[in-house]
């Protein structure tokens, strides 16, 4: 079997699901580069754009995110997924037919459900890897039935009724690697100023747009700068605010280089940017999304700020002047900022990828 093993990986929607796919299927073929690493996500997702720029082989489903608010909208689109759900489950079960994994891993979103509930119907030993502290829809269906379920926190054992391993998350192995030199001149920044990085997530977040625009003069008064990835959809509304101390972006591929030249990120609480954020031991402000599914961001920050690695600012407490106080007054305590990068590598697991590895490899073989 060692020689030919078979690994489908399902997973995306968002980057916090589809990196750690990423991240799973570039470890297996590092290490078994004669390995079948075939994966599945949403033509509606980010996957459909980074999959085949990388060239990697998968099968994208015609299904997109189940809508929880009850607006006629969201109704409509509910009803269309429906009606997607049969074509998606013959694509996965024809895949699996002609694939034949020895294992079926998700890493979460609704890319990952449809092949997480063939593999457990057709009895392929199937695993799950759960980022977050309140798990997602995906995981709390099928947690029971999977073969394993891997978690980035011991926090989802409060949520689903199964043995979990709390393994860490897995993070891009090259992220702690990156140079503040090489950073400041990709990104055109001094390397001797203080350098906040303003992240919101693979998308980007309005809400962090429009909340650090106002403190822009504050900063620039005492020579701060600011590394600021927009987000896509949003970078042309805000690419002229860019100056000598300010360096807007649509997207960072670079993200070891940024966090290496950065002394604070402020960003949301997605679970693969807080355990990216750990690995790096890198200070943060976080802000979570309000409207994300069972307020799991907040879930997700408070593991960090309980740790003190963390300062969170709740959205319905941010002001302009709340913001500019805690970025300008944690840049002014040194003490204060090296003692939460501490904590913050503390609590990361740079092996998470190799152990989660191991275990997908151990149910391979067995």
């Amino acid at each position: 079997m060692d020689e030919d093993l078979r690994f489908m990986i399902a997973g995306g929607g968002t980057g916090g699901h589809l990196y750690p796919a990423l991240a799973i299927g570039a470890e297996i073929t590092n290490r078994k580069p004669d390995a079948t690493v075939h994966y599945v996500g949403s033509k509606f997702g980010l996957e459909a754009r980074v999959l085949p720029e990388r060239g990697l082989p998968h099968t994208l489903l015609p299904i997109s995110g189940l809508q929880r608010s009850f607006s006629a909208r969201s109704l409509g689109r509910n009803l269309l997924l429906l009606g997607r759900v049969p074509l998606a489950l013959l694509k996965v079960r024809s895949l699996c037919k002609t694939l034949d994994p020895n294992v079926i891993v998700g890493t979460g979103g609704y890319a990952s459900a449809l092949p997480i509930k063939v593999g457990i119907g057709q009895k392929i030993p199937t695993v799950i890897q759960e980022q977050n502290s309140y798990p997602g829809l995906t995981t709390r269906l099928f947690a029971e039935a999977a073969t394993a379920v891997y978690a980035g926190t011991s926090d989802i054992g409060a949520y689903v009724d199964t043995e979990i391993e709390v393994t860490g998350n897995p993070v891009r192995s090259e992220i702690r690697n990156g140079s503040k030199t090489t950073g400041s001149e990709l990104f055109q920044l001094d390397s001797e100023r203080k350098t906040v990085f303003l992240l919101g997530g693979s998308q980007g977040s309005v809400p962090l747009n429009r909340a650090i625009q106002p403190v822009l003069p504050a900063l620039q008064d005492r020579g701060i700068q600011l590394l600021w990835q927009t987000g896509p959809n949003n970078y042309e509304a805000l690419k002229e605010l860019e100056s000598d101390t300010v360096r807007i972006k649509p997207y960072i591929k670079e993200m070891a280089h940024a966090y290496a030249l950065s002394d604070i990120a402020v960003a949301r609480a997605g679970a693969l940017t807080l355990s990216e954020l750990s690995v790096c031991g890198m200070p943060s402000i976080l802000l979570p999304l309000l409207n994300a599914a069972a307020d799991h961001q907040t879930k997700n920050a408070k593991t960090l700020v309980r740790a003190g690695a963390a300062v969170m600012i709740q959205q319905a407490d941010l002001t302009t002047a709340n913001l500019q106080e805690t970025i300008i007054g944690l840049l002014d305590d040194e003490d204060k900022l090296t003692a939460m990068g501490a904590q913050a590598l503390s609590l990361g697991k740079p092996r998470a990828t190799e152990d989660i590895v191991d275990k997908i490899f151990e149910v391979a073989r067995s």
